[in-house]
């Protein structure tokens, strides 16, 4: 039953939440400021507001692929599908695709409901000190199988978790080539760094 749920999955995971969201403000995401049509370059283009809905939907995609995992599945099932809505997130078919942090935040709590509030928590203090989104994204998403594996859970958790940390990663391998000229975008709403070339796709 879950195998015959994961294509149904990843297509949710495609939803193009930032997109159509923008688009509802008059913008093209994906033509403005850094052309990442996830929350973090809503929020630099339209602000704190518009960015937490984006946000808030990308979220809700994971957790809805990983509750009906779980509900047919148990435990592997939720990571099933929770993982496909978070490939479709990250690499869609048809247009460019978001880092994926939000939408494994949503499959994760599911899973880890107390862990993900605090990771949470922990992004929001460094996003909003540091002003940068994507060191916070990938802070958590370092801590969050090391938690795991902490924490006592199955080997195969903690190894699954390490996969998909290591694909939200290589999501990020610009903004950590970014990151290392300091040339990495604050996340300040309203502040719209320059629009890339086209064909480029920045944080």
């Amino acid at each position: 039953m879950v195998l015959l749920l994961v294509p149904l999955a990843y297509l949710l995971g495609t939803f193009p939440s930032a997109v159509i969201i923008a688009r509802s403000r008059g913008v093209d995401i994906n033509a403005e400021g850094s052309g990442n049509p996830g929350a973090s370059n809503v929020i630099r283009v339209l602000g704190w507001k518009v960015g937490a809905v984006v946000l808030l939907a990308d979220f809700v995609k994971g957790a809805i692929a990983g509750g009906v995992g779980l509900a047919v599945g148990d435990r592997p099932g939720a990571y099933t599908l929770g993982v496909a809505a978070v490939v479709g997130h990250t690499f869609p078919m048809l247009r460019k695709g978001g880092k994926g942090v939000a939408a494994a935040g949503g499959m994760l709590v599911v899973l880890f409901p107390l862990l993900v509030v605090g990771l949470a928590a922990v992004w929001g203090v460094i996003a909003k000190g540091l002003r940068k989104a994507s060191i916070a994204s990938l802070v958590i998403t370092v801590a969050f199988p090391a938690l795991v594996g902490v924490l006592g859970y199955d080997w195969w958790e903690t190894g699954l978790l390490a996969v998909v940390a290591l694909l939200l990663i290589v999501r990020h391998a610009g903004n950590i080539r970014r990151l290392l000229r300091h040339e990495e975008h604050d996340l300040v709403a309203g502040s719209r760094p320059p629009s890339h070339p086209p064909g480029q796709t920045a944080a």
